[in-house]
């Protein structure tokens, strides 16, 4: 009888656990870490941060990590035991929830790693890593549009198809518009677990879109505070932008994250961007360089066009060589080259891509068009080979069906790569 009676309590846990998250809401926090994510705030090769949340009952955390030996004994030490750095989130709009963040330092390069977080008692799985080359060698990364709307239900399975297609990609780009509702805590709860372990193993690269901003009580543009919570990034950007605008070298490749919301809607935020950028561009020792960010220069609607973000910030882009620019918030994909006078080119210069891997959809009503492939009503991911002087751009349907393929050939880095559609 009493083994009747628990079996059924048991069961209805399940079934309202279920329910929960069937109706797209995050489970609770509690003193077990969860969101689980990595990212950089410094040197790949020798450093990786890691960020989690628990409930406000756990106050001091831990991050241990050990080079993987394929053993598993991985409790035998302490040796690579990092204390985490605590802050609070708590407000009616939000869980109250403690977010927790420790970067691992002293690595070597090219090599995996195992670690595991958690207060002491009550600890994460073992995930594992691999530190950045320190040498040029090939790699490969995600590139990946908003994801913003039923993230649980339909934005998942893009995001896991890009790891089943390329899982051993080096890093993750989220090009804005995470989630829908700046502040809401569910929505941010769908997008972790629509990537469940993938973000405890492969570091995100995150740029903030407009649905990421609030206004305060003062009517003042404000990033919403989940983003410094569970985002543990460079702070090499600009007094006041960090965390939101910053760069990050890896291997051949400099990848830069613009605020593309505080530059469309705050002038003085678009000069000291550009300023930034400029010393960022100037001062680039990489033979790659990519940016991302949230609204695309070049929009696919009418009325969505950012003139005055494409005055100030292509030329830039094509005296300094942009490689490939990456970029939301049209919920379509295009792609088009150089783009002198808003028409696309073969001369050569900067590559625009604009995609989506959420299920919003926009129409395409520019006229004329400025890009060479284009699609509406299409989930997609995009995986971007670098090897050398060469680079590979493949745009992959949710379906895993290559739907846009080109390569760019880096014969100078004074000059601009030499393109080839691939998809012909």
């Amino acid at each position: 009888m009493m083994k009747n009676i628990t079996r059924e309590i048991i069961t209805v846990i399940i079934v309202l656990l279920g329910f929960q998250l069937a109706k797209g809401q995050s489970l609770k926090a509690s003193a077990f870490p969860d969101r689980i994510i990595l990212t950089w705030s410094a040197d790949p090769t020798t450093t990786q941060s890691v960020t989690w949340r628990t409930d406000t009952t756990v106050h001091k955390s831990y991050a241990q990590v050990l080079m993987e030996d394929s053993s598993p004994d991985l409790e035998k030490d302490n040796s690579g035991e990092f204390v985490a750095l605590t802050t609070s989130l708590q407000g009616a709009e939000y869980e109250k929830a403690n977010y927790h963040s420790a970067t691992m330092m002293g690595l070597k390069p090219d090599q995996v790693y195992t670690y595991r977080v958690g207060d002491g008692k009550n600890w994460s799985e073992w995930f594992q890593f691999r530190t950045a080359p320190a040498k040029v060698k090939p790699f490969s990364f995600i590139y990946l549009g908003d994801a913003q709307n039923d993230i649980k239900s339909k934005w998942s399975r893009v995001i896991r198809r890009a790891f089943a297609t390329h899982g051993d990609a080096r890093f993750i780009v989220h090009a804005g518009d995470l989630i829908n509702r700046s502040n809401n805590d569910n929505e941010w709860g769908e997008w972790h677990f629509g990537a469940g372990f993938i973000n405890g193993m492969i570091p995100s690269i995150p740029s903030s879109g407009n649905h990421e901003y609030f206004r305060d009580e003062q009517k003042v543009l404000t990033l919403d505070p989940h983003w410094r919570s569970q985002y543990t990034l460079p702070e090499n950007g600009p007094k006041g932008l960090e965390e939101s605008v910053y760069y990050i070298d890896y291997a051949n490749v400099r990848l830069i994250s613009l605020n593309s919301q505080m530059i469309v809607l705050d002038s003085n935020s678009m000069k000291i961007q550009a300023e930034w950028l400029e010393g960022v561009l100037k001062n680039n020792p990489k033979q790659w360089t990519m940016i991302t960010y949230h609204h695309p220069i070049y929009s696919t609607a009418k009325g969505r066009d950012n003139k005055e973000f494409r005055d100030l910030f292509k030329p830039l882009f094509d005296k300094y060589h942009v490689d490939l620019l990456m970029q939301g918030h049209d919920h379509t994909y295009s792609r088009g080259q150089n783009l002198p006078t808003g028409v696309s080119g073969k001369v050569g210069g900067p590559m625009y891509v604009v995609s989506v891997a959420g299920p919003k959809m926009y129409k395409i009503d520019v006229s004329p068009r400025w890009m060479d492939v284009f699609a509406e009503n299409t989930q997609l991911f995009q995986i971007i080979s670098v090897d050398n002087d060469k680079l590979v751009y493949t745009a992959y349907k949710a379906s895993g069906e290559v739907f846009d393929s080109f390569s760019l050939k880096k014969t100078n880095k004074e000059k601009a790569a030499v393109f080839t559609d691939l998809k012909k």
